[in-house]
């Protein structure tokens, strides 16, 4: 029974394809003991509880300073940990519930923390989800520490050879314990593309399939398993085909990779001559290191929004700055765009009063929101003035549907201007200022936000979804999420037009950015920029530096005049296989990605 082939479908959040033997990780839910106590044991559940959380915060400590020094610098996701642990809402919350409802501590732990998680997955936003997370992982780590008195020790485990983990769950913490280099894949039922784990495993470079859902519950240990860490695809006792097939997989990637890393520090420039910067898309400081090592000029987007979903209280603007002040040091790195916040009051736990929204990723979030709250906002925007001061900074507006909430954005910076100044606080004057164009009215009133800000950056992951009214993440309306769709591309076309009429770039951010059959028509429309996830900066250089500008103008305008995205999509294919044949995976007519 066990030697049946099993496709299990899931997230691939690292690249590459692993194959190798199953180890599952046992990590079933602790059952909850719920009693009432007497008033005279509150101290003692209260002592329990205490006692709990400081012998949670020395395990993590403990692993974090057993990590060797490579490991270690991925330990940011552990000190997550025991910032939460130190959460004064949280413990005050747990104490009073031991106090007033008379009941033992994981009880009280168990209903604080299931209104916090209660709270958090009504969002509806994927990422914020994932920091959901972090709490559930505290939760469980106090809950073993008290129930069972049970602490983890994952240094036990023996992995050898190719060992692909699976597991229901998997901690940060776990991840980072375990011992990562004979680990050559992870396979979880939870988890998305921005969990912790995730991130991990793309720091570390080893091919990760989340969200899989079963795989814990039906994969044995020691079974034979493909992951394929690209396409989200978990194959459990594979065929001498899937073999022989993703052998070849791995043996193309392997050379690619070698490739890209060999001219990850070329120029991003066409054959005759035409630059494009190349910039990344990151959200943690660490993710630095991996922009450099694949050839990134700048940070085209820095998300702002782990700066507020990390904690319980609202960031001050010298938690700003520290931050960004790391970023604008790096040296390496001609530019950072510093994108501000992103999300809906509803999607962190703070003191703002804001009334429950219906459809809140169509109501008050990013821009809107922080021209209503102003002291939240200009907490961001000195702390990114003052960072401003140490290296070279750009300030970039998100969700901006009109004129109003640019002007009254840039009087929002002057005020902080001001009161930097009187303060004699240093930040460079002429800072520049763009907005994102991800949604239609921002495209069709181009010509007249250009006059007003010093760039744009075009999110096309939005800007598809608004254009075409489709939400892509809804499995039966995903089939209309058309990159090239003539609508697209038109309103591409126009903002690009509209900026370079009053000399200002166009920077393009969203998942467009990377992908081999797009570049040329992106090239060929005026984009002066494109960023990416890291990782695909050597593979879309070498795509780059294979082009002429002349074909991508005339290319652009070929696809320009097609009459939908799916008629554009096999043109290109068509068109481009020869010249980008190595980004074409031989006799199975597919991309490699």
């Amino acid at each position: 029974m066990s030697q049946e082939r099993r496709v299990i479908k899931g997230i691939g959040t690292s690249s590459g394809v692993s194959i190798g033997r199953s180890y599952v990780l046992e990590r079933g839910k602790i059952p909850v003991p719920k009693r009432k106590i007497r008033p005279k044991l509150r101290e003692k559940e209260i002592n329990r509880f205490r006692n709990a959380l400081q012998d949670a915060q020395y395990e993590l400590r403990s692993i974090k300073d057993r990590l060797d020094e490579e490991i270690r610098k991925h330990a940011f996701i552990i000190d997550a940990h025991l910032l939460i642990l130190q959460d004064e809402f949280l413990i005050n919350s747990v104490i009073d519930v031991i106090k007033t409802e008379n009941v033992n501590a994981e009880w009280a732990l168990d209903i604080v923390v299931s209104k916090i998680l209660s709270t958090l997955e009504k969002i509806e936003d994927p990422y914020l989800r994932e920091r959901a997370m972090d709490f559930e992982y505290v939760y469980k780590r106090l809950m073993r520490l008290m129930v069972k008195k049970v602490k983890l020790d994952l240094d036990k485990i023996n992995v050898s050879g190719k060992t692909i983990i699976v597991a229901h769950d998997l901690s940060p913490a776990d991840t980072i314990h375990l011992n990562l280099r004979k680990i050559a894949g992870f396979v979880t039922d939870m988890g998305g593309r921005t969990s912790h784990t995730s991130i991990v495993a793309r720091a570390l470079e080893i091919p990760a399939v989340v969200g899989a859902q079963v795989a814990s519950s039906t994969i044995k240990n020691f079974e034979r398993i493909i992951i394929d860490g690209d396409e989200g695809i978990v194959i459990v006792n594979p065929t001498k085909e899937d073999i022989r097939y993703y052998k070849r997989k791995q043996r193309i990637l392997k050379q690619k990779k070698n490739q890209y890393l060999r001219i990850a520090k070329l120029k991003s420039e066409t054959k005759d001559g035409f630059k494009v910067k190349i910039g990344a898309n990151i959200e943690l400081i660490p993710e630095m290191e991996i922009v450099e090592k694949y050839g990134g000029e700048g940070i085209g987007l820095y998300r702002t929004e782990y700066l507020y979903l990390s904690r319980r209280d609202v960031p001050t603007e010298e938690d700003h700055f520290q931050v960004y002040k790391k970023l604008a040091e790096r040296k390496s790195f001609q530019y950072v765009t510093i994108r501000t916040l992103d999300i809906g009051g509803d999607k962190f736990v703070s003191h703002l009063d804001l009334a429950k929204e219906l459809n809140p990723a169509m109501g008050l979030r990013a821009i809107r929101l922080c021209i209503r709250e102003i002291p939240l906002f200009k907490s961001q925007l000195k702390g990114i003035l003052r960072a401003s001061a140490y290296g070279p900074l750009r300030i970039l507006i998100p969700m901006v549907s009109g004129l109003e909430e640019v002007l009254k954005t840039k009087e929002i910076i002057n005020e902080c201007m001001k009161e930097l100044d009187e303060k004699n606080i240093k930040y460079d004057r002429n800072i520049k200022i763009g907005v994102m164009v991800e949604v239609p009215s921002s495209c069709l009133i181009s010509d007249i936000l250009a006059k007003e800000v010093d760039f744009f950056s075009i999110g096309t992951n939005d800007l598809i979804q608004y254009t075409l009214a489709i939400d892509r993440v809804n499995e039966y309306v995903s089939y209309l999420y058309e990159p090239l769709h003539p609508a697209v591309l038109k309103l591409i076309k126009n903002t690009v037009d509209a900026a370079h009429k009053e000399g200002i770039e166009v920077a393009l951010c969203g998942e467009m950015s990377s992908e081999p059959l797009y570049i040329p028509v992106l090239l060929g429309l005026g984009i002066d920029e494109l960023s990416m996830n890291p990782y695909s900066i050597p593979r879309a250089k070498n795509v780059i530096r294979k082009l002429n500008h002349d074909y991508c103008r005339d290319l652009a305008t070929h696809v320009l005049g097609m009459k939908s995205g799916k008629e554009a999509e096999e043109f290109l294919k068509k068109e481009l296989k020869d010249l980008l044949k190595e980004e074409w995976v031989l006799n199975d007519n597919r991309w490699i990605h």
